[in-house]
């Protein structure tokens, strides 16, 4: 079969990221894939560098006739078997092209933030195919008068040959950060926002530090809003084991140096993309039970789920996370359960066995 995916966003985010690897799982199961995508951002240098044709134009609006044309001529050429958006800018653009040169059109949905009434009305009708990523995306959507047989859940699709433990880039940050091999690291990947849960993170992970000298905090991700924090960890009295990289440009990288993942949100995740590329690496979560972190991973078996916010939970479960037995049990499984349920073969299968079906 063959693709053609819109994506107008030029930023650098789980809905991006989705973007690129829903296009590069179909790739690599052997359909073609073209793209269009934003002049300036992520997702076109990212396309780019997985060989897929990529045009570098976006939607300013609906109804931007310089873009519009664009997509018409790579409608005229490849003559895809799907249209696919990811970004509610390109939604329309879409919708109105699928329905002139007669091509299914697949969305997906990543917010949780009501679409316009119209755009909630009938968007969902007139595609082929509407995505929740998630199924607290889906039953919210539900929640917003979205008809139950019009939204089907797909989940974000992981490369596990990229997500994968590597000793050897594990030791060299490590040693680059000043943190010995058998120390315990706890990994923060993300933008650090308030509602993100970082505060609570640095609350728990400095007490357990009074009791777990090993213990140390590595934060990688953009540092939006927290400088409050970065001066509480630089004067506080663990300065020294709270380690921040600021925005990087390949996190996953990073997975490998961590003990385990805390993905410590207390607003409301749709998904949570971080939880399984750190699975992938071998890597057990701690996370919020929140929004749609709780789906990413098997409570009890790949990691444990945490009431959002509650710093003492946090503690206590970062200082069990410290008996090597536990974690290594935990870790165990990780890798298996991402790959059972989010790896490209898997997700890309999904949506072909959808577009059969839906014919």
């Amino acid at each position: 079969m063959k693709f053609l995916f819109v994506g107008s966003s030029p930023d650098h985010g789980g809905a991006e990221m989705h973007f690129i690897a829903m296009a590069q799982a179909l790739s690599e199961a052997g359909h073609g894939v073209e793209a269009m995508a934003h002049p300036r951002g992520f997702i076109a240098d990212e396309l780019e560098r997985s060989g897929l044709a990529t045009q570098r134009v976006a939607f300013r609006n609906a109804f931007d006739p310089r873009a519009f044309a664009v997509l018409v001529r790579a409608i005229r050429r490849q003559r895809p078997d799907a249209l696919v958006a990811n970004f509610g800018k390109d939604y329309w653009p879409l919708i109105l092209a699928g329905r002139a040169f007669d091509v299914p059109v697949l969305l997906f949905r990543h917010r949780v933030k009501a679409l316009k009434p119209t755009s909630n009305r009938l968007l969902p009708r007139l595609a082929r195919g509407f995505f929740a990523v998630s199924d607290y995306a889906r039953s919210t959507y539900l929640r917003q008068g979205i008809d139950a047989d019009r939204v089907q859940v797909l989940h974000n699709p992981v490369d596990i040959h990229r997500y994968r433990y590597e000793p050897d880039i594990a030791h060299e940050i490590r040693e680059s950060l000043g943190i010995d091999d058998d120390a315990i690291v706890i990994g923060y990947c993300g933008r650090m926002l308030k509602s993100k849960g970082i505060y609570t993170l640095f609350e728990a992970a400095s007490a357990a530090m009074d009791i777990e000298p090993r213990l140390h905090c590595l934060w990688v991700g953009e540092m939006l809003e927290s400088d409050a924090l970065h001066t509480h960890a630089v004067a506080g009295r663990h300065a020294r084991r709270h380690h921040f990289t600021g925005q990087v440009d390949d996190p996953a990288r990073y997975y490998s140096a961590f003990s385990f993942l805390a993905f410590p949100s207390i607003a409301p995740e749709t998904f949570g993309r971080v939880s399984i590329e750190a699975q992938s690496c071998g890597v057990p979560v701690l996370g919020s039970d929140v929004g749609g972190i709780g789906e990413t991973f098997a409570h009890g078996h790949t990691g444990v789920l945490l009431p959002p916010g509650d710093s003492d939970a946090w503690k206590n479960a970062i200082l069990r996370l410290c008996d090597p037995n536990l974690r290594a049990a935990l870790s165990a499984k990780t890798r298996d359960f991402v790959t059972a349920r989010f790896s490209y073969p898997v997700i890309a299968g999904q949506l072909l066995s959808f577009m059969e079906t839906a014919r």
